[in-house]
């Protein structure tokens, strides 16, 4: 099986396959290339329905309709008067601060939280309802307490989104063709 390594100063190994189905594994520097190996050959099952998938995603991307300039800057006018209340509203529930509130059309990314506690949110979230846009909001202020993805940050989602792991569940199952309807304009 093809596949490209990457090493880093992760602590465990994990595949990745893109929408074209091509295959990264990420490995630390620690492990030996036979381990690395290993671990593929047990997980070819899983890597060859992953890559099935990623080829018929990539088939029904074929068939999305297009986002049309006016519809976009609908959603960034409706993105820029929703998130920023949003963001208030669950801030101040969570106690925590915050600097400026980008509102940005991206292909692959639906917030992000910068070190200087900006808050960026993607105009696409305007066509998710309004519970993940919810999530992802949460998620991105939870950042303002912890600046990672550890026990500590899930378990401050969590409080405030109990049943936060059916948002992300539907991000990953619906999410990739909102982002299709952009990557189809250009």
């Amino acid at each position: 099986m093809k596949y490209k390594l990457i090493r880093s100063k992760r602590k465990s190994i994990a595949i990745e396959i893109d929408r074209a189905g091509a295959v990264t594994v990420r490995a630390p520097y620690r492990i030996p290339n036979v381990a690395v190996k290993a671990f593929i050959e047990d997980k070819q099952d899983w890597i060859r329905e992953h890559i099935k998938k990623a080829q018929e995603m990539s088939l029904e991307a074929a068939d999305i309709e297009p986002l049309t300039e006016e519809e976009l800057d609908k959603l960034y006018d409706e993105a820029k008067e929703v998130i920023p209340k949003r963001v208030r509203y669950y801030a101040e529930l969570m106690g925590v601060d915050y600097g400026r509130v980008t509102i940005r059309c991206q292909k692959t990314c639906w917030g992000s939280c910068s070190s200087k506690g900006n808050l960026n949110f993607n105009c696409l979230l305007m066509l998710a309802p309004s519970d993940i846009i919810d999530y992802v909001v949460i998620h991105e202020l939870a950042h303002r307490k912890f600046m990672n993805h550890s026990k500590n940050f899930w378990k401050e989602v969590e409080i405030m989104i109990p049943g936060y792991k059916e948002k992300r569940k539907w991000l990953n199952t619906y999410g990739e063709e909102i982002m299709q309807r952009k990557r189809a304009m250009e």
